[in-house]
């Protein structure tokens, strides 16, 4: 897998072990955008050579898909990025039951793995709870200096859920910079989707029955 995604000019993914795991390794990209996952990185390739050589990722019961975000992405400055991050808690937060059903997880596996923070009613008292909670193991984990990660979301070798899940938390990032807190506040979920215009997440919410109450089937995880 080294071989399909590195050259001598550029390391893009490299492997590390994982406590949390009974047998197994960790696939880490090297931080890259969004786009250069879409377009450049050869993940089809990757992820079918995962599955002819037997691996499993969603077919387990701690495998977990996390996704780092840069915190200078949110702002110039540490109250900028604290603003929007306040927000993007409460939008987990105020959407639990969708976080959820999107993650693939159950709860329990969540409560161990990525627990929520818990609701308060605005952004700021979520963010002030959030940093009140120790350790890493929350759904929106924000211990790592230089970027917050996104824990919830259960292991998969489906390109489409990969690529989906890459552009759910680009979009719930946007949506909690380009919004202030009281129209964060009061985005419904369906709003929300309605916004959306990536194929791949579309396609993916209409599998989770997510999107509008549209539903397509499924191809089994793996």
């Amino acid at each position: 897998m080294l071989d399909i995604a590195n050259s001598d000019d550029e390391q893009r993914l490299y492997i590390k072990s994982d406590s949390s795991l009974d047998d197994g390794m960790e696939l880490v990209t090297h931080p890259m955008t969004l786009s250069y996952h879409l377009d450049e990185f050869n993940w089809e390739d990757i992820l079918r050579m995962a599955v002819n050589m037997g691996y499993r990722s969603h077919q387990t019961s701690t495998c977990g898909l996390h996704v780092h975000v840069n915190r200078d992405a949110f702002g110039d400055d540490e109250a900028e990025q604290e603003e929007v991050i306040s927000r993007i808690l409460y939008f987990v937060e105020h959407h639990w039951l969708e976080m959820v059903k999107f993650s693939r997880r159950t709860e329990s596996a969540l409560n161990r793995w990525a627990a929520r923070h818990g609701y308060e009613d605005s952004p700021q008292k979520v963010l002030d709870k959030a940093k009140s909670d120790y350790g890493r193991y929350y759904a929106v984990n924000l211990c790592n200096q230089h970027t917050i990660e996104f824990r919830l979301f259960r292991g998969t070798l489906k390109l489409n859920t990969l690529l989906a899940t890459l552009q759910f938390v680009d979009t719930i990032c946007e949506t909690a910079i380009r919004l202030d807190d009281d129209e964060l506040q009061a985005l419904s979920w369906s709003e929300f989707v309605s916004h959306i215009t990536c194929s791949e997440l579309i396609q993916y919410l209409k599998e989770r029955r997510l999107y509008i109450n549209e539903e397509i089937n499924n191809e089994e995880e793996i």
